[in-house]
């Protein structure tokens, strides 16, 4: 019995014993400690850490050469995704699901180009406009153009359509940031002229399809399909500025940052922009419920950060920039404060020397190359060097991954330091996902050259 259970499938995996006539069906579960990866950052709280337990050191389980069409691996394209024993990856036209514990694809939804826009090497992708694809109960929600759809993830079939609102003056708009929790689906109309620049090379017909900045947020509630609420902005909300948890959505409304437009970035790498900096005005940080839409709390006294991100657990609110290697000019680094989420009052302030997004792992914010206590925001012992690599740190209770030329990671229960799993390489934003008992890496190396690189679909499994 022991070895059936074994070999059985976790999230379903059916095994029948017995004699004829007395037959019994066992089904597998979760793995013991299996987290998910259910939004770009994790979830709708953009904490970018999972709950897996898995550690180190880390073996393979499988690879798989999958037939998808993917995007450069410049053009920073959406996450996978991971929900109940399904890895969800997106390629230029369409969303696949894989098993996660064999490599299997179970089903494919086809959208014409739906990443025509990251098929570039501008380093933007969804570093600026947040991902397209997000998880939530049954459902995968996908959304294109002033449309979002809701997909059955065990089947793949569309069981619901929903329809952007329009633009406070009333014009048609398209669908902007995305992300469902707690029966309710949020969205945004995206704010269509304001065009950012790229972060490496030109690449102007692709930004002229990402958009990072929405005029408002609305929410559809998921059972009824109702449009709940829509809060116009006053100014602007960046995508990147939204983070949601506990009943509640905090984000910035703040003016749109005029030195980030493609219209003022040089004609090429390394000159000067075309136009003096101008700088970018602090903003209004506000909380709503997330049923209602009422306004909980509101923060005007300076508010800088480009992002947010929530700890449900300790009822904190990050505000910070996204300072990485390639970036657009606002997001300016060395700085991040916390809020009391639930009611508003800064809890600290600090300068932080990080290059990366923080990530939320329990009361720990890793930002790299610091650490930080996420309550009182004081300094932590840390140290995970890692060599080149321009991607995002995902992380899960023991685990941080990253690129470190390779794939890297730090294992927090071992002294073993950065260690890798060579041969193989992250994207150029986030593809390793410790999730489901697994670190699960589909390809997002589209266009590498290293000499290093086998390019693969692989999955790895930790050590008890």
């Amino acid at each position: 019995a022991g070895e059936l259970t074994r070999l059985q499938r976790p999230f379903g995996g059916v095994a029948c014993l017995g004699t004829p006539g007395t037959m019994t069906v066992a089904t597998r579960g979760a793995l013991d400690g299996a987290g998910e990866w259910t939004h770009l950052y994790s979830n709708p709280a953009n904490t970018l850490c999972s709950t897996d337990s898995i550690k180190g050191p880390l073996t393979a389980v499988w690879f798989r050469d999958v037939d998808l069409d993917l995007p450069q691996r410049h053009g920073r394209g959406p996450s996978p995704l991971f929900h109940q024993g399904q890895l969800f990856a997106e390629g230029i036209n369409e969303l696949i699901s894989v098993d996660a514990y064999n490599g299997r694809p179970l089903w494919r939804f086809e959208q014409k180009g739906i990443l025509d826009a990251y098929d570039a090497d501008h380093l933007a992708g969804t570093a600026v406009t947040g991902s397209n694809i997000c998880i939530a109960g049954d459902s995968v929600f996908l959304r294109n153009g002033a449309t979002c759809f809701c997909i059955a993830a065990a089947t793949g079939k569309v069981t619901a359509t929903f329809k952007t609102p329009s633009h406070p003056d009333g014009g048609a708009a398209v669908w902007g940031y995305l992300a469902c929790e707690d029966g309710i689906l949020f969205g945004s109309t995206a704010n269509e002229t304001h065009i950012v620049r790229h972060a490496y090379l030109r690449a102007d017909d692709h930004m002229q399809q990402q958009f990072s900045e929405s005029t408002s947020l609305f929410a559809y509630d998921l059972a009824t399909e109702k449009l709940l609420w829509q809060f116009n902005a006053k100014q602007s909300v960046r995508h990147n500025a939204i983070a949601i948890g506990a009943g509640r959505v905090h984000f910035i409304d703040r003016a749109l940052a005029v030195d980030d437009l493609l219209s003022r970035a040089p004609a090429r790498r390394g000159e000067e922009p075309k136009d003096a900096a101008v700088g970018h005005p602090t903003g209004e940080l506000i909380t709503l419920d997330a049923k209602r839409g009422d306004r909980l709390w509101n923060e005007q006294k300076d508010i800088f950060g480009t992002a947010l991100a929530f700890s449900q657990q300790h009822d904190v609110l990050l505000m910070f920039y996204q300072p990485t290697s390639f970036r657009l000019p606002s997001e300016l680094g060395g700085r991040i404060a916390a809020f009391q989420a639930s009611v508003g009052y800064k809890k600290w302030d600090q300068k932080v020397n990080y290059r990366t997004r923080p990530l939320i792992n329990d009361d720990t914010i890793i930002a790299h190359p610091s650490a930080l206590d996420l309550v009182s925001g004081e300094a932590k012992p840390f140290s995970a060097p890692k060599s080149y690599g321009c991607g995002q740190l995902s992380g899960s209770k023991n685990l941080l991954m990253f690129r470190s030329g390779t794939l890297g990671y730090y294992d927090f229960t071992r002294e073993a330091g950065t260690e890798n799993y060579g041969g193989i390489r992250p994207g150029c934003w986030i593809n390793a996902l410790p999730v489901g008992g697994l670190v699960l890496v589909p390809d997002a190396s589209a266009g590498c050259s290293c000499s290093y690189q086998n390019r693969s679909w692989v999955a790895l499994e930790g050590s008890e």
